[in-house]
């Protein structure tokens, strides 16, 4: 029975990713344990802890498949350490090898472990999809590069960009992301085994060596020291998840924002079928794009909880370690299930150039008082260009009059500027700076992780 939108039978496909939520499954992360309890058993029989013999009947037996999961759950109503795990998983051997598991390791050290592998998976998964999202948003700045628009700032409209030059921002903003994804992985990707207290003091002087073989098993750093209380990294990972979230939400709202009835520039992709309303019929809703900012304000929320644990009391600490067992799932499968919107909605886009070329004279001109401005402060100066220009804006702003009209009512901008001057220096297109340049380097910038 689901009891999270995240299991829900009914809102899953709204919250959840399949891939993601198999990473973070009981199945998963009860293999993962078992992963790392094999990979102790053949690190301890290379150094004769264990026999051999007993080391590779438990890395056979070590399936997930072969426990009963259901029980290893009404274990943890009397503890919440590994040895639920150990009980049940004792029951499949034919002889004593089950009384060899876990030789000398501690519970945080097999679920630590077994988190960072499946943190290993997530991260790969999301890195996989954040990729898309960078590439859907190179193609459309290749794209639209040269389609002018109203660049707005303070949600009015200020000088012209082009649609190309605003999605090169969120692709760059995106790569920053997939770098930080790239950087963590040294400092994220690092095993844990440490013993009760982290000195290894069961290990009888093997301890450093075990833990080498071990982590050279399954791939993972060797840890200089325990990082039992130390869960940085881990805060670290959630706290990126958070960054990219960020950048999602903001893309989504842009999209919601410039698909407004009154500004309809781009819309989030429409089907036959697609309905927005029960009771509006006419309604073609950015649902998408909200359901993209609600997942990333849950993903964003997860980071203070994960930067709070840090705060983990001695050698030990559960109260920690159980935020993170729900914070790091959380994080990771709403935004897989983000990334996954947002690579349809970007990869689906409706964009609507002729809508943007009408949209730049909503203000009859006055988008360009830059512009004019400075070509008229190269006659009179800057202030006193600026002042004139102003009062004209203003003045156009109410009586609606095309601004070009009333500069020319100005005497000291008849003086200088005819109408076809200024028609030509009130050209949108001819104002939109490097937009076109700055979308180029972006591209070439792309080629590095693209390629």
């Amino acid at each position: 029975m689901a009891s999270s939108t995240i299991d829900s039978r009914v809102f899953g496909v709204l919250f959840s990713n399949k891939e993601m939520n198999r990473i973070f499954s009981d199945e998963n992360r009860t293999q993962k344990w078992l992963d790392t309890e094999a990979a102790l058993a053949r690190a301890q029989a290379k150094l004769g802890i264990i026999t051999q013999e007993r080391a590779d009947k438990i890395t056979k037996f070590a399936k997930a498949k072969l426990l009963n999961l259901d029980e290893i759950g009404e274990g943890y109503k009397s503890s919440i350490t590994i040895v639920p795990l150990l009980k049940v998983f004792k029951k499949v051997f034919n002889d004593d090898s089950g009384e060899f598991v876990h030789w000398g390791a501690t519970s945080q050290d097999i679920m630590d472990n077994g988190m960072i592998l499946q943190i290993r998976e997530a991260h790969a998964l999301i890195s996989k999809l954040l990729r898309k999202s960078y590439k859907e948003c190179i193609e459309i700045s290749k794209k639209y590069k040269n389609t002018v628009m109203a660049g707005r700032t303070h949600v009015i409209h200020a000088l012209p960009i082009t649609f190309g030059f605003k999605t090169a921002m969120w692709a760059q903003e995106i790569r920053r992301s997939l770098d930080r994804l790239e950087e963590i992985k040294p400092r994220l990707f690092v095993g844990q085994l440490s013993g009760a207290v982290g000195t290894l003091a069961s290990q009888e002087g093997k301890g450093l060596e075990m833990q080498r073989l071990m982590m050279e098993d399954l791939e993972l750093n060797q840890p200089v020291i325990s990082w039992h209380p130390s869960r940085d990294h881990i805060a670290e990972y959630v706290s990126v998840l958070a960054l990219i979230a960020g950048t999602l939400g903001r893309i989504a709202r842009e999209i919601l924002s410039l698909q407004r009835t009154e500004i309809c520039e781009v819309e989030e992709p429409f089907f036959m079928g697609k309905v927005g309303s029960s009771t509006m019929p006419h309604k073609r809703n950015p649902q998408v794009c909200e359901g993209i900012i609600a997942q990333t304000r849950i993903v964003r929320a997860q980071a203070p909880l994960a930067v709070e644990v840090m705060g983990c009391e001695n050698e030990r600490d559960w109260g920690c370690e159980l935020v993170e067992w729900d914070c790091i799932p959380k994080a990771s499968i709403h935004l897989a299930n983000a990334l996954e919107s947002m690579n349809d909605v970007l990869s689906n886009l409706i964009v609507y150039p002729k809508h943007m070329k009408e949209n730049l004279d909503k203000l009859k001109g006055a988008m360009l008082s830059e512009a004019v401005m400075l070509h008229l402060g190269e006659k009179l100066g800057r202030l006193c260009a600026h002042e004139i220009v102003y009062k004209v804006c203003m003045k156009a702003f109410n009586d609606g009059k095309p601004v070009i009209d009333d500069l020319l009512e100005q005497e000291e901008v008849a003086k200088h500027f005819t109408r076809v001057q200024l028609e030509e220096i009130m050209q949108p297109e001819k104002y939109i700076g490097l937009s076109a340049e700055f979308v180029d380097r972006v591209v070439a910038d792309s080629k590095s992780i693209l390629a």
